[in-house]
């Protein structure tokens, strides 16, 4: 069972740095009782929550050879293998694998072998030698380090654009894919519309506005209700350790002017078992179209969470990760104990398709 989690409990010792060798090989930067990679910006110092600190000391990154050279690619490897199929989490627009730096300790605790991955041209892999980062080459980056390393079908975890990511990896490469998991997905714009036009000057501007601190806590607002200031300038700063690298923005608006991801069409083709999760506060994308694409998925099961906006997995990963074990474990009839939910009743947006989901309680 797992344990329920608070973001405001204290962080968990790093383990004993021992061997020197392997020290030497990770090449760390020691700050204040936690070791980083010395590829992460300096300014990961300064972030204080344990969770985050302890997450982005397991970074690594890994040599993935696909069809636009090599890239040391920046994940989170599990700690140990499992017979059972892994758990590989993405991550949204412009984010890293921190963004589950609660959710992934409670599904290791579960007992579930859990990669966290970062999207081609985010996160904090070595762009030095930028390659494009089209959806093409998101997708293909993704396959080549999943058939070096990870090798086995896999549970896809996508929250919002990581859903059209995953559903867009999944429809070429069903092979790779066990089922999917799409937390407050983001899929049904199409592509970055507009902006996919803009001059190269006009382009840059826009994505040094991105990049801005005020800009992102506002976003921070948005995906998260009622966030104590103290903590909303942390998680903004967590999110924004990634633009500090110098490809950044040359990153950025290559994926922009590529014309970004349009999955519509493939949403139908999606054969996989789906498990849609959804916060009932989202105030960035309509829980309704949740329903909608409820309703186009044929496996599928929505659960919405309440009192959640966004980001569940940072804001309730106790519940996101209940919801992911028991998605996982459900072959082997782990189901969720029926005094746990309760079932409701949603209209479709349009049509005549009536959804029935489960809301989970605070």
């Amino acid at each position: 069972m797992l344990t329920s989690f608070s973001a405001g409990a204290g962080g968990a010792t790093p383990p004993a740095l021992t061997n020197l060798k392997w020290l030497n090989s990770r090449r760390l930067r020691i700050w204040a009782g936690c070791d980083f990679p010395d590829f992460l910006p300096k300014q990961v110092e300064k972030i204080k929550d344990p969770y985050a600190r302890k997450l982005a000391s397991r970074i690594e990154r890994i040599p993935v050879n696909f069809s636009k050279g090599c890239v040391m690619s920046s994940c989170v490897k599990p700690k140990e293998q499992k017979e059972a199929n892994p758990v590989v989490l993405l991550h949204g627009f412009d984010s890293t694998c921190l963004e589950w730096r609660y959710t992934l300790p409670l599904l290791e605790e579960a007992g579930l072998e859990t990669w966290a991955v970062d999207i081609l041209g985010w996160g904090f892999s070595d762009l030095g030698r930028l390659p494009s980062c089209d959806v093409a080459s998101k997708r293909d980056h993704l396959y080549q380090l999943w058939s070096t390393y990870i090798k086995r079908p896999m549970v896809l975890v996508g929250p919002s654009l990581g859903s059209a990511v995953a559903i867009d990896f999944s429809v070429h490469y069903p092979e790779a894919v066990d089922r999917l998991v799409l937390i407050d997905a983001s899929v049904y714009a199409e592509g970055t519309g507009k902006l996919a036009t803009l001059p190269k000057a006009v382009a840059y501007a826009g994505v040094y506005l991105l990049k801005s601190i005020p800009l992102r806590l506002y976003a921070a607002s948005l995906a998260f209700n009622g966030l104590p200031i103290s903590t909303c300038i942390d998680w903004t700063k967590i999110g924004h350790l990634h633009c500090l690298l110098p490809w950044w923005e040359d990153a950025t608006v290559n994926f922009m002017i590529s014309g970004g991801y349009n999955v519509i069409d493939q949403i139908k083709h999606v054969k996989h078992k789906t498990l849609i999760i959804w916060g009932e506060d989202d105030q960035i994308i309509d829980y309704k179209l949740g329903v909608r694409l409820h309703c186009e998925i044929p496996s599928a099961t929505l659960r919405q969470i309440p009192q959640c906006g966004h980001i569940p997995h940072v804001q309730k990963p106790d519940v996101v990760s209940r919801l992911i074990t028991e998605f996982v474990q459900s072959d082997q009839s782990q189901k969720a104990k029926p005094d746990s939910v309760s079932t409701v009743s949603v209209p479709m947006i349009t049509g005549t398709c009536t959804s029935r989901y489960l809301a989970y309680p605070n």
